[in-house]
């Protein structure tokens, strides 16, 4: 089995963090350096020791042509700005990139469809296997049931989370306006204050609670007359997140130029999980 050769984008983030532990204990994966902003205190700094004491031969860089030179793809968990600049450097070196950024502007998303035509990459909101699971199993409900249920989505994050909603309530919204023919722009509602009248029955509600450490969960809300679905997923760790993250890195070292999600990383899960 060939080693895999990872950096880290935001390898001193909450996520960076977790990844990186992870590849230094998976004999499948080689660290082979990481990426902060340049003001960072820790720029220059040994990457293994940073992230369990014990140094390697990694380290902690603001360049990330030079830190992918050696390396076989990038993981990108860090700013929207930072994830497009860097998207240009690994198309300058043919290199494979994981995207699990958020916040991407309309714009990013379209440069990321660009450089997907001359490398391979994985881009999802939600590294998480079940999570993922959980966009499939939404979609069979829907094309079940259609339009009979109000569907509200509803999702819980740390205090610290920039973004709102999240990327994850995001996708499931757009899974529901595409299995529905709904308008993404027009049926969503961001919470509800006031004299909101009747609830129109082509409307999506998104609600975003921030409060504690909680990790990241999500539901979504069928009412009907006289019942009620729910179908939750709770993170309880964020290595769920990193286990995605480089199970998708297995999948696209190997594949040819492509925008790819990760519903096609589960469809190879066989292979990739031995």
């Amino acid at each position: 089995m060939k080693l895999i050769r990872v950096v880290i984008s935001g390898c001193c983030g909450r996520m960076g963090v977790r990844i990186g532990r992870l590849i230094l204990r998976d004999r499948r994966f080689f660290l082979a350096g990481g990426i902060e902003n340049k003001k960072s205190a820790h720029i220059g700094k040994n990457l293994g020791q940073y992230l369990n004491g014990k140094k390697s031969g990694a380290f902690i860089a603001d360049n990330c042509r030079q830190a992918l030179e050696n390396a076989d793809v990038l993981i990108e968990f860090s700013s929207p700005q930072a994830t497009i600049t860097h998207l240009k450097d690994c198309v300058a070196l043919k290199k494979p990139v994981i995207i699990g950024t958020t916040a991407l502007s309309e714009a990013d998303e379209k440069k990321i469809r660009s450089a997907s035509g001359k490398i391979p990459i994985v881009k999802s909101s939600n590294m998480s296997l079940g999570i993922n699971l959980l966009f499939g199993i939404l979609t069979d409900i829907l094309k079940k049931i259609g339009s009979y249920y109000d569907i509200e989505i509803i999702e819980t994050h740390h205090n610290q989370k920039k973004d709102a909603p999240s990327g994850t309530a995001l996708t499931m919204a757009k899974i529901i306006c595409e299995c529905l023919g709904l308008d993404f722009k027009k049926a969503l509602r961001y919470g509800r204050r006031g004299k909101t009248g009747p609830r129109p029955k082509k409307e999506i509600g998104i609600h975003a609670i921030r409060a504690g450490k909680i990790i990241g969960d999500h539901t979504v809300v069928f009412a009907g007359e006289g019942e009620r679905i729910e179908l939750t997923h709770h993170a309880q760790s964020r290595d769920t997140f990193a286990i995605g993250a480089l199970l998708a890195a297995q999948f696209v070292c190997d594949k040819k130029k492509g925008l790819y999600n990760m519903q096609d990383v589960l469809m190879q899960r066989k292979k990739i999980w031995a």
